[in-house]
């Protein structure tokens, strides 16, 4: 054979690899927009019980088709503080089990359903082509891709087909046989993983080369101390994925590398003292296919780990901790530019990997500024009714956060909006910018009110006791409404929808009530000319957020 004979085999395998990649990240994509906000309620769900912690980790990832994938979005969830460093250890124990999913789709590469598998790629095709409904496109991208996944396999596996009794053959069986050394062998693992940034790929490649009876170090051992690099290999992606996030984020990182490092010294001790191992109970469960003893070694290895190490996982957040300590807070810092730091960091593109998980998070920061919007304009109305100008400068900088944090929340909608959601979630981008538009349009309300204070305050109007209490009811009202409203917008409750319009129309009811009065009593010289700017501007103002606020819950009707 000649150089351009060996560059050819070398392009078919690079080629393989490339198809498996693009199989594996379209089976993924495609798998997440399937199970929409299935993915998000489960990392939701995440409680205490570490057991629990991990079936959630296996599950995600078993959709997710990564554990890279599973465990950075759980950085990014720990960096936005929704997620305990127990919970994510849990979690990530969890996302090494389900990786091993993979290994197990691989290996069936060794029997005749390839052929048929292949076919899978032109059936997803034709189903996006012919299809007008989203989610038949949807499942057709995600049989595509695991066509893709066995058209990659195909390719590598025909490149490394070499007839048994070749010189080529006894060639590439000789330089395999004499790597052999485990420190090599883990380092091989480690830095092909490090490299492609998918253990499943590098999984995938050793499965390849096992049904062509290709062995690595001559077979026994040799073959899994690579698997168990690949496992370490793996933790780079969010190692790299944690650089500049909280010290929790750093740690929960920290975390996925030590416990799968501790797992390969175990598992690497154990080959070493064990060295017929592969022999002696491998082979025997699966004498003929190899492709299944690697996966079943690749599948006790994550099992045996998570097991030794569940019981350990508060020693693991504390390890994390020493390793990782808190930053020591800035003393040049005003509260309100921490405050600030806090949401410009919770936006992470971390989260961004799965859309759903991304938004029902983006979701749950809208509520909160709804929140912040409302405890601004309660501050804005208690300062009026106190006489207190001084307010004004706080209403202004909180206002000045929402209006910065509202561009953000802007922004961060736009970057899922273009990582192509489900058509679910789409409905759910766009009612969120008419809220984020209503919770900014509060905050202006608020900064209305403490010029109308001003006016009270400078202009040395008087208003009397009578009408005092009845704008603080009306304003009692509007605070139900609030409660009403961000109740049916967090747990997306059509059912209060009706409670929250009776309570919006009592407030416009008051409204009317009070401007008819205030005219009766100017009418009947019982009332200063003057007031009148700052009373019916005022009251409109007020009935103007209270519309908001009724916007906001009813657009959970927009929403799937």
């Amino acid at each position: 054979m000649g150089v351009m004979d060996y560059i050819e085999i070398i392009m078919k395998i690079l080629g393989g690899m490339g198809a498996f990649l693009i199989g594996m990240s379209s089976l993924s994509e495609n798998l997440t927009r399937l199970a929409h906000g299935k993915m998000r309620n489960m990392l939701n769900k995440t409680a205490k019980n570490r057991f629990a912690g991990v079936g959630i980790g296996a599950g995600v990832t078993l959709v997710a088709q990564s554990s890279a994938l599973t465990t950075v979005m759980v950085v990014g969830l720990v960096n936005a503080g929704i997620m305990t460093l127990f919970q994510a250890t849990a979690i990530i124990m969890g996302a090494n089990i389900g990786t091993t999913i993979t290994g197990w789709l691989v290996s069936l590469s060794s029997f005749s359903v390839t052929t048929f598998a292949l076919c899978l790629t032109a059936i997803g095709v034709f189903m996006g082509m012919f299809s007008k409904k989203e989610k038949v496109k949807t499942v057709g991208s995600a049989l595509a891709g695991l066509g893709l996944i066995f058209v990659g396999l195909s390719f590598m596996s025909g490149a490394m087909s070499f007839e048994e009794g070749t010189p080529l053959y006894a060639k590439i069986s000789g330089v395999l046989e004499k790597i052999s050394n485990p420190a090599l062998l883990l380092l091989i693992g480690i830095v092909l993983t490090a490299l492609v940034q998918s253990s499943s790929a590098v999984t995938a490649i050793i499965i390849t080369m096992a049904g062509q009876g290709l062995l690595i170090g001559g077979g026994g051992n040799a073959v899994y101390y690579i698997i168990i690099g690949s496992n370490i290999g793996t933790c780079i992606t969010a190692l790299i994925s944690s650089l500049g996030a909280t010290p929790n984020a750093k740690r929960a990182a920290l975390i996925h590398f030590l416990f799968n490092l501790f797992g390969a010294i175990i598992f690497t001790v154990f080959l070493l003292c064990w060295k017929g191992f592969a022999d002696t109970v491998l082979v025997k469960m699966f004498p003929t296919v190899p492709a299944f003893q690697i996966a079943t070694f690749h599948t006790l290895f994550n099992v045996v780990c998570a097991l030794i190490f569940l019981p350990f996982i508060n020693v693991f957040v504390k390890l994390a901790d020493l390793i990782v300590p808190d930053k020591k807070k800035s003393g040049n810092k005003t509260e309100a530019e921490e405050s600030k730091e806090g949401l410009a960091m919770a936006f992470d593109e971390r989260l961004l990997r799965s859309p759903s998980v991304a938004l029902g998070y983006l979701y749950q920061e809208t509520g909160k500024l709804f929140t912040f919007a409302m405890d601004t304009l309660d501050r804005a109305f208690e300062a009026f009714i106190a006489k207190d100008a001084s307010v004004k400068d706080k209403v202004a900088e909180n206002n000045n956060e929402i209006s910065s944090t509202n561009r953000e929340m802007v922004s961060y909608l736009v970057k899922i909006s273009a990582t192509a959601p489900a058509i679910e979630d789409e409905k759910t981008i766009s009612s969120l910018h008419y809220v984020l538009n209503d919770i900014s349009r509060i905050g202006e309300l608020a900064d209305n009110v403490t010029k109308y204070t001003e006016h009270y305050v400078n202009d040395g109007l008087v208003f009397s006791g009578e009408f005092l209490k009845m704008l603080e009811e009306m304003y009692k009202k509007i605070k139900n409404l609030y409660v009403l409203s961000l109740a049916t917008f967090v747990y997306k409750d059509r059912s209060r929808l009706a409670d929250v319009d009776a309570q919006e129309d009592e407030i416009d009811r008051d409204r009317k009530r009070l401007v008819s009065t205030h005219i009766e009593r100017l009418n009947e010289g019982k009332c200063q000319p003057q007031n009148s700017s700052v009373f019916i501007n005022l009251v409109g103002n007020l009935e103007r957020a209270a519309d908001h606020i009724t916007y906001i819950a009813h657009s959970i009707e927009e929403t799937a």
